[in-house]
């Protein structure tokens, strides 16, 4: 604060002052940069700065075949690639009028689902870090982990898998895995999660950072345009899964978590209660998933196995030309969301009939949230504001594209 005369008065007054939240700061998630107002301690107006980590990713895609497009959507949300990469094959699949075997759907929905456990973990666990807490990010990350351990084995990458593809998914995973994941979330899961979150869920320190912190009401939710948690913490059971489902959703039973409040806690516990809900999906797919093809038959979308392809000199060009020119998605647009572990992550797509897509225009989750911190903040502490953005779950990769 910088004290100043009154030009009326003569007296000493005290004026709001400006500072810098970030854009490098360890609680910022990212490269976000807060100009913050505050009166003391108080913040009377907050400005997020956003677009430090553009990369051009939309104009890119204009550039590239409809398979070479694919991995910079696991750079997006680099926390839940997966989670990325699912809109947008939904989305060519829908321009193509393409069938996904029974397998295939299961298999994605199953790993769609690992990914949402393993994006709750980490900012589960950077949540409760960023309010003081140690022990219950550790044990977290342990847990995603595991999940990541599951990607590589699945993909052979433990992060940028790009495993999903246009017609289901790149290859089909060893029965192992398969019982590794269901003893996993039997059994290692619950146990250590459920250790964690009781370090925190009734914790009086916890609970004084975060309950009635940043509350917003559902006619708020509903305007600001929140999805995912931070529609459903308000109080709202809108989850595209249900409402619109995709792959084999429609046929998985699981509930809809919602808070009562809209607060920062009510944020917390409804990913901690999606945790169990997805572990419930795993199970599902597990025992449900029929054997079969993991991806389209469709030999000018889906390339052959190597099994598959005739030694002569004439099939192997023809089959080299179809990987290196991609294949023509018919004229049109498109426009395909996801219930990704953040909230609704939207793919446009415009096609004109060539290899390469026309326009593509990805609707990230963190924007619209990231949109209504100034409106979250005011009238809270400084300290609050680490809570409050550790409760959107927002990664920069996605929201400045």
């Amino acid at each position: 604060m910088t004290p100043e005369l009154s030009p009326t008065t003569g007296d000493e007054t005290i004026q709001n002052y400006t500072i810098n939240f970030g854009p490098q700061h360890p609680a910022a998630h990212g490269v976000l940069r807060l100009v913050m107002e505050l009166d003391g301690e108080i913040v009377e107006r907050l400005d997020p700065h956003v677009g430090l980590l553009h990369r051009g990713t939309e104009k890119l895609i204009e550039y590239k075949t409809y398979a070479q497009a694919l991995p910079y959507f696991d750079r997006l949300d680099y926390c839940s690639p997966l989670g990325m990469e699912y809109s947008y094959v939904l989305a060519c699949e829908k321009l193509l009028n393409l069938e996904v075997p029974l397998r295939g759907q299961y298999l994605r929905v199953l790993f769609a689902e690992l990914t949402r456990i393993c994006n709750h973990m980490l900012n589960l666990g950077s949540h409760v870090m960023d309010v003081g807490a140690m022990t219950p990010n550790l044990w977290m990350f342990e847990l995603r982990e595991d999940c990541l351990n599951f990607f590589e084995r699945a993909s052979g990458a433990r992060m940028h898998s790009a495993w999903f593809r246009v017609g289901g998914v790149h290859q089909d995973v060893p029965l192992k895995l398969l019982t590794d994941i269901g003893d996993w979330v039997d059994g290692r899961l619950p146990e250590l999660f459920a250790d964690a979150i009781s370090l925190v869920a009734d914790n009086r320190i916890f609970k004084q950072r975060n309950v009635d912190i940043a509350v917003v009401s559902k006619e708020d939710a509903l305007k600001w345009g929140f999805s995912g948690p931070m529609i459903r913490a308000a109080g709202i059971p809108w989850d595209i899964r249900k409402s619109q489902p995709y792959d084999v959703y429609d046929r998985v039973e699981f509930d809809i978590p919602v808070g009562t409040k809209g607060d920062c806690y009510d944020r917390f516990m409804v990913r901690v209660a999606e945790v169990y809900q997805s572990a419930r999906i795993i199970k599902q797919c597990l025992r449900d998933m029929p054997e079969g093809p993991v991806a389209s038959e469709d030999r000018k979308v889906v390339p052959p196995k190597r099994a598959e392809m005739k030694t002569d000199m004439e099939s192997l060009i023809h089959h080299f030309k179809l990987y290196t020119e991609g294949f023509h998605v018919p004229a049109g647009s498109v426009y395909v969301a996801t219930e990704s572990p953040k909230g609704e992550f939207g793919v446009y797509l415009v096609s004109d009939g060539t290899n390469k897509p026309y326009r593509c225009k990805i609707r990230p989750t963190a924007f619209s949230h990231l949109q209504a911190m100034d409106m979250m903040s005011r009238g809270h502490m400084l300290a609050d504001t680490t809570a409050i953005l550790g409760a959107m779950d927002i990664v920069f990769g996605e929201c400045d594209r």
